[in-house]
């Protein structure tokens, strides 16, 4: 069968986008799914998101890793969605949309900046070694020296497998300070099992983490990713993260068609 597809990227992580809101994807295929998210056999991206309709909201996000498998909410994704439901007339600067962390509202600019809200987060757990929290996707944080020669895909796949946190497991964030609110961190992703180039619940988590953990006193964060540049601003009052939005660009790369 043939599919038209359209190619985003934001900072670096990329996405297959679909348009199913006739719902002509076979959605438990995790095969297909897997192959057009293959880099050297298919399109190539770090996940696949359908863009389908909703009842109460301007549309319905649908996630799957490139493993094929749905999964958690993706930040960078949910702002790729946004500017992928502009292009095709869904909405115009603001939208509010459904995901499986549960409702999510974003705007756009002219520039193709999304700033999309994520989820509250009530729980920091603070530990010897790092901070473990769910920014709509789990998330182990951990400061290190040297990150820009530190083996993130080893590592961070020894963290993502270990006892820690069983089965499920969970993505690891690798952290440094470059400035009073500033941080550059680079992100092994679970479902991928290797690095990327950005994660937005991942910097999400990290600019979370440092304000809980006394890093830095600002309630504006500027995250240094691989890809590029992303802000996380949010609202604190007694250990409770509100408010909290992820800025930064989402880019059109291509549309194409596919015979899979």
């Amino acid at each position: 069968m043939q599919y038209t597809f359209y190619k985003y990227q934001g900072t670096g992580n990329d996405f297959v986008m679909i348009d199913n809101r006739d719902l002509h994807f076979p959605k438990n295929d995790t095969n297909l799914i897997e192959k057009l998210c293959d880099r050297r056999f298919g399109i190539g991206a770090d996940g696949l998101i359908l863009l389908e309709n909703d009842d109460s909201t301007d549309f319905r996000m649908v996630y799957y890793n490139s493993d094929g498998n749905e999964s958690s909410m993706c930040g960078n994704g949910g702002r790729c969605l946004v500017a992928f439901a502009k292009q095709l007339g869904i909405i115009d600067t603001e939208t509010t949309f459904i995901a499986t962390d549960g409702l999510h509202f974003a705007t756009i600019n002219d520039a193709g900046i999304v700033s999309l809200q994520m989820k509250d987060v009530d729980e920091v757990r603070e530990n010897d070694t790092h901070v473990f929290l769910n920014t709509g996707s789990p998330h182990h944080v951990q400061m290190v020296e040297d990150l820009h020669i530190f083996d993130v895909r080893n590592e961070g796949s020894k963290i993502r497998y270990s006892d820690l946190y069983g089965k499920a497991g969970s993505n690891v964030n690798f952290v440094s300070q470059t400035d009073e609110n500033k941080f550059r961190l680079r992100t092994y992703e679970r479902g991928v099992e290797d690095e990327t180039l950005s994660c937005g619940t991942g910097a999400t988590a990290v600019a979370i983490a440092m304000k809980a953990t006394g890093k830095t006193n600002s309630s504006i964060i500027e995250l240094q990713v691989e890809g590029g540049n992303l802000e996380v601003s949010f609202t604190e009052k007694n250990g409770i993260f509100s408010h909290v939005f992820l800025k930064g660009p989402a880019t059109f790369v291509y549309k194409g068609e596919i015979d899979a």
